[in-house]
């Protein structure tokens, strides 16, 4: 009768520690897909601003047409994010499109006549809402990450992940430099 109970009790810490292992790689599984989804939603917003730009471009082009390095600087960060594939290049990027946008943004300020044309207001409110939004996914993927990597390092969830190779995701975080506003010189 003994070995029959220390079988038992062998077969239930078997099947406790293979329940604890499954809902623990599920955990991670679930954990590391809201990440995903939470830097699609970083993209998502990524793309609508990169949709705006060019109808900002066209207006801004009519009344600007001398300032033309800013396009050709618009063109090429939008191409540069296009051509991104890890989280870091686009985040990058992104700060380089954020950076011609501002410098677009003081051009314009020159140009009196086009900031009062009601379709070049509509797409600059539609660009200041999208900002918002790319800072809120932002701020959101930034937290799932958090969350991803604090699940990841704390025992006893280290050892699934290591054992599946669950690893750390990077935060968003500010191009090198964004700290700092554009300069625009206009004797150039």
């Amino acid at each position: 009768m003994p070995k029959i109970k220390t079988s038992w009790i062998v077969i239930g810490v078997l099947v406790i520690i293979v329940i604890w292992a499954w809902s623990g790689y599920n955990g991670l599984v679930a954990s590391d897909e809201k990440v995903a989804s939470q830097w699609a939603n970083v993209e998502s917003v990524y793309q609508r601003r990169l949709d705006l730009i060019p109808n900002i471009v066209n207006t801004v082009k009519g009344s600007a047409a001398q300032d033309e390095k800013i396009f050709t600087a618009l063109a090429e960060a939008r191409s540069k994010y296009a051509g991104s594939t890890s989280i870091d290049a686009k985040a990058a990027a992104a700060g380089e499109v954020e950076s011609a946008i501002a410098r677009l943004l003081v051009i314009v300020e020159n140009y009196p006549e086009l900031k009062s044309q009601e379709s070049f207001q509509a797409l600059i409110a539609e660009l200041e809402g999208t900002e918002n939004r790319i800072s809120v996914e932002r701020m959101r993927y930034n937290e799932a990450v958090r969350a991803y990597n604090t699940l990841i390092r704390k025992v006893p969830r280290n050892i699934i992940a290591n054992l599946f190779g669950f690893g750390r995701h990077d935060l968003f975080e500010a191009a090198e430099g964004a700290d700092e506003a554009p300069v625009v010189d206009f004797a150039e």
